[in-house]
């Protein structure tokens, strides 16, 4: 399942302007799990909720200022995998669209995965 350009905004970033103004962060979340029963029953409670995953990262992503989106990104993969126990893996990509760099770029994102492990 993916959860693709969720545009949230936030206030991270190192420089004091960044923190007090703020800019928009665009999300994007890929979990991996077994959605059979899902499939079968026809039933929300038998698939991960992409709505309630939604609110999930808009909470991180818009609360506590953090310097690095690096912070930001693994704050939000590890709490996806604590939102659902049936997510085996996730993969989060943080933009940084607006990023203080003072040449023509098209994107800064950080990526980073977590996999639950055997027995979790």
């Amino acid at each position: 399942m993916e959860l693709r350009g969720l545009r949230v905004f936030g206030h991270h970033g190192v420089f004091d302007f960044e923190k007090r103004d703020g800019q928009e962060f665009v999300v994007d979340v890929t979990v991996w799990t077994d959605f059979t029963a899902a499939a079968k029953s026809d039933h929300i409670g038998d698939t991960i909720h992409y709505g309630e995953l939604a609110d999930r990262v808009v909470a991180i992503v818009s609360g506590e200022a953090r310097d690095l989106i690096e912070t930001v990104v693994s704050e939000v993969a590890d709490q996806v995998l604590v939102f659902d126990p049936r997510i085996a893996a996730v993969e989060v990509v943080l933009h940084k669209p607006s990023a203080p760099i003072p040449h023509t770029f098209e994107d800064v994102r950080v990526v980073t995965s977590r996999r639950r492990e055997a027995g979790e």
